[in-house]
């Protein structure tokens, strides 16, 4: 079989030209693909030519309490504003993903319905609502297939919402002391519940199994690599060790704790830390205060964290 050595120039006019399916299977070819692609005059010519969508939603309450959703890229200067407008009726945004998918609830009840939507082909679907006996404390999206498209909703609920539950328990004849070990233990139970696509439904999954210390960061999750991850924080570790970062593997559907890089694990608060998605991977962005640089890491496939830019 012949083999043909493109430019630079050949290959930035084919790939600007190619679908996003298309496009993400070029990544894997070569590096020199996936960096091209990945670059900001690609994406912006990118966009112009096959009409994606490319940006983050911002979502603002006006008077009276009506929601407005606006479309802002760094390729347009000017915000595509009510982008949900095509919802009945617009609602609170509660999970993004990249590939254009948005997770809404029409309020903040417990048993206030979920519903789904596409905004690029205005497509929307109601979602079954999750156990009413919880109240959510953390709801992720992440998307594992695009053809044929199959994603899964992950719910957290602090277990503390159980309060009522656990008074019976404890007057109850049947009551031990085990049980009553469990409940004043520095154990802390969150409720897992995990929608997937493939079934259209809610299903319990196991408990997450943290302790009262730790602390979810004010950060958004981030969805990389088929998998969800969360900033944490323990205020009681030794400052080598306060953060972390907790994952939940999408097709295995694990729990799993992952160190930082050690020049931050025992970071100061002055500083910034978050998780982002890079280049289609997980990484992570530490701004120094005290020096005013941003460094950059992404965590490989071995699991250990490599810093790529300062």
């Amino acid at each position: 079989m012949a083999s043909y050595d493109f430019s630079t120039d050949i290959l930035f006019e084919i790939l600007s030209r190619a679908d996003l399916k298309t496009m993400k299977k070029c990544r894997v070819l070569s590096k020199e693909c996936k960096d091209l692609t990945y670059e900001s005059n690609f994406i912006r010519l990118h966009s112009q030519r096959t009409s994606t969508m490319v940006g983050y939603l911002v979502q603002s309450s006006r008077l009276f309490g009506q929601l407005t959703s606006d479309l802002v890229s760094g390729l347009d200067p000017k915000p595509t504003q009510d982008f949900l407008n095509f919802l009945p009726p617009p609602g609170w945004i509660v999970a993004t993903v990249n590939g254009g998918l948005v997770l809404c609830t029409l309020g903040k009840r417990r048993d206030d319905p979920f519903y789904i939507c596409k905004p690029t082909t205005k497509q929307w679907e109601v979602v079954p609502s999750p156990n009413p006996r919880f109240w959510t404390a953390k709801i992720s999206m992440l998307v594992l297939g695009s053809n044929p498209l199959w994603f899964k909703i992950v719910r957290l609920s602090d277990s503390r919402d159980d309060t009522i539950d656990l008074e019976l328990d404890l007057d109850s004849e049947y009551s031990n002391e085990e049980d009553n070990f469990n409940v004043f233990s520095n154990e802390k139970s969150w409720h897992c519940e995990i929608f997937d696509s493939k079934s259209w439904e809610w299903r319990q999954s196991d408990d997450l199994k943290l302790t009262h210390d730790d602390y979810f960061e004010c950060n958004q999750d981030v969805s990389a690599c088929s998998a969800l991850h969360w900033l944490m924080f323990n205020d009681k570790q030794d400052k080598y060790t306060k953060y972390t970062m907790l994952s939940f593997d999408g097709d295995k559907e694990e729990w799993a704790m992952t160190s930082l890089p050690d020049s931050l694990r025992g970071n100061d608060h002055c500083d910034q830390i978050a998780l982002v998605s890079c280049e289609g991977k997980l990484g992570l962005i530490h701004l120094r205060q005290e020096t005013k640089m941003l460094d950059v890491w992404i965590l490989n496939y071995e699991k250990i964290w490599i810093k790529k830019h300062t």
